[in-house]
């Protein structure tokens, strides 16, 4: 989950042919920047990825009683019954648990919920329908964490601001790339919210930590993974080709691999 407020470049660096929207839907905002010309089938794939957003919220919102993901923790159901893709997140999360060593679970407090998942997910997954549609150059922001795909501009790769919670207003560091994600998750805007579910304790070494790395679903989830393992996160994200990490601690900045694309 974002707890890092960024965004992706301003919208006047767009060309006037490109194509920005805002969605309400998951509990949060999700923006879509595309820097590709408009076209219908441009309008047609924001459309479609907008239409896949709301999907996964009505499959697995833990606020919704009638969700699957509702029904399945009450037993109400059972995953034969539910879409497919159900099954697939829920083996994603497994897969999610042993890569962080334990440090992520889809149950926490022993209550099945795979939100630390589903939302980079998500935005993964509506960036790839974006793609297939034959959009190049495009960012997606959901609630915070970002899918960047190609340029910001030709021959200018998107760049990332990631705030100081040390320092409401201040920027930390600046990401850039092209084909990149951006997580952060941390204790700085929601107090000690994430739970080691080793301990069940909650976490409290990093006020903020950001991976960014090629794909938004595993960066959202080892961004996580790294609050719980806190200053230790430094040497676990070094092992883990393609992701890095910049950390904050309760005192300051945790020395770490410079972000990049």
């Amino acid at each position: 989950m974002a707890e890092t407020r960024r965004t992706c470049p301003p919208a006047e660096a767009a060309p006037r042919t490109g194509l920005r929207h805002v969605e309400h839907v998951m509990g949060t905002v999700f923006s879509f920047d595309i820097r590709d010309p408009r076209t219908p089938a441009v309008t047609g794939a924001l459309r479609a990825a907008v239409g896949w957003l709301h999907h996964v919220d009505a499959l697995f919102s833990t606020y919704r009683p009638e969700s699957a993901i509702s029904r399945l923790a009450c037993d109400a159901t059972t995953l034969d019954r539910e879409p497919e893709v159900v099954a697939t997140v829920l083996r994603l999360c497994e897969e999610a648990e042993r890569r962080t060593r334990g440090c992520f679970t889809a149950h926490p407090g022993g209550r099945l919920d795979p939100s630390g998942l589903v939302k980079g997910w998500a935005v993964e997954g509506a960036t790839r329908i974006l793609r297939d549609a034959g959009v190049r150059n495009v960012c997606v922001n959901g609630g915070g964490d970002i899918q960047l795909t190609g340029e910001a501009a030709p021959g200018r790769p998107w760049r990332v601001g990631i705030a100081d919670p040390c320092r409401p207003g201040q920027v930390l560091t600046t990401v850039e790339g092209r084909d990149l994600a951006v997580a952060t998750s941390g204790t700085a805007e929601r107090g000690h919210h994430i739970i080691d579910p080793r301990t069940g304790a909650p976490a409290t070494g990093l006020l903020s930590a950001t991976v960014t790395g090629p794909h938004l679903t595993w960066a959202d989830v080892y961004a996580t993974a790294a609050v719980v393992l806190g200053t230790a996160a430094r040497q676990w994200i070094s092992g883990i080709d393609g992701y890095r990490l910049v950390a904050v601690a309760q005192d300051g900045v945790v020395p770490g691999l410079p972000p990049g694309g």
